[in-house]
């Protein structure tokens, strides 16, 4: 080879090993600032707790602040809005939980925002378990039991549940769907004064997230007929699935998801969905989301934006169905 040819063999080899560099330019110099962590939700819930646990873990591996923000108000969806309409340059990321993602869409008919033109997708977070619990001295000792009670009496029966449009509601509006049953509403406003009132027996079923009630079952003053999710839980794997207990093809659980603008370099998703996965694999995170009532369910973006096609419809079926409308 001359020394002209090994000059150019040279230089090809510098420029053909630079390529990658210069293709992963974008993402080495990002953050170059902190990353505002947008939770639509007051502080104190398990979502705001968790998205507590993530920021200083993602600040000391991206070596700059990540900052949770918390802004709620109309069902998540002015944070979630905010989220959407920020910069797309990685700099701002949002919780996405369920009601914003794939409820909201069916029941206001004005939402601010596409959950499937405008959100990038990164990954899923936690997944939150519901119950349909009755009261402890209920003569319901299954879920086939209450279905008999509701079909003597139709529409002399109600549910509760977290309040109107919650993911509580329409698993309660799912149930008469799939059992051929009639129940009035109570919406509360949350979990918690629902599970009150099964606990005076003031309602003879309501529909909860499963860490209310569980301390209530597990104490013997309420009953938990099922859980609400395809599979048994983490929480409470001695309760059976509502489709083990016969309503074949039931499947309703709450979530949350990190999600950010649509348009975010792709290198930057990963990053961010790569440690979303590290850190809700930790045992001690892991232990303290189980302890909010939240079931660690880290994935890729394909996997959260799949997952949230899937509830969109889900959902808008039952809104649909029911007729549901919310003030």
């Amino acid at each position: 080879m001359t020394t002209l040819s090994r000059s150019l063999f040279a230089v090809i080899v510098l420029a053909v090993a630079a390529v990658p560099a210069l293709a992963q330019a974008p993402s080495a110099a990002w953050p170059s600032r902190p990353v505002r962590y947008i939770v639509p939700f007051p502080p104190g819930g398990s979502a705001d707790a968790i998205s507590r646990l993530l920021a200083p873990e993602m600040s000391r591996t991206f070596g700059q602040q990540v900052v949770v923000e918390n802004r709620p108000g109309a069902g998540a969806t002015i944070g979630v809005d905010q989220g959407v309409k920020a910069a797309p340059d990685g700099h701002t990321i949002f919780l996405a939980p369920a009601g914003a993602m794939a409820i909201n869409l069916s029941l206001m008919p004005k939402l601010p925002y596409d959950p499937l033109k405008d959100v990038q997708p990164i990954s899923l977070l936690a997944l939150i378990p519901m119950v349909a619990a009755v009261p402890g001295d209920s003569a319901a000792r299954s879920v086939a039991d209450f279905i008999a009670q509701a079909r003597a009496k139709p529409g002399a029966l109600s549910f509760g549940s977290a309040g109107n449009g919650t993911a509580m509601h329409l698993s309660g509006e799912m149930f008469q769907q799939m059992t051929g049953t009639r129940l009035g509403h109570v919406p509360y406003k949350g979990s918690g004064p629902a599970v009150t009132d099964l606990l005076t027996g003031a309602i003879p079923i309501a529909f909860v997230d499963l860490s209310s009630a569980l301390p209530h079952i597990r104490a013997g003053k309420v009953r938990g007929l099922a859980t609400l999710g395809a599979q048994r839980t983490l929480s409470a794997p001695e309760l059976p699935t509502m489709a083990e207990q016969g309503v074949a093809g039931y499947d309703a659980v709450g979530w949350f998801g990190l999600a950010g603008p649509v348009g975010m370099p792709t290198e930057v998703v990963e990053r961010f969905a790569a440690e979303v996965g590290r850190v809700m694999r930790l045992p001690d995170v892991r232990d303290k989301s189980l302890a909010l009532g939240a079931e660690p369910a880290p994935g890729t973006p394909a996997q959260f934006a799949a997952f949230i096609r899937a509830e969109i419809p889900k959902w808008a079926a039952v809104v649909k169905s029911g007729n549901v409308k919310v003030d």
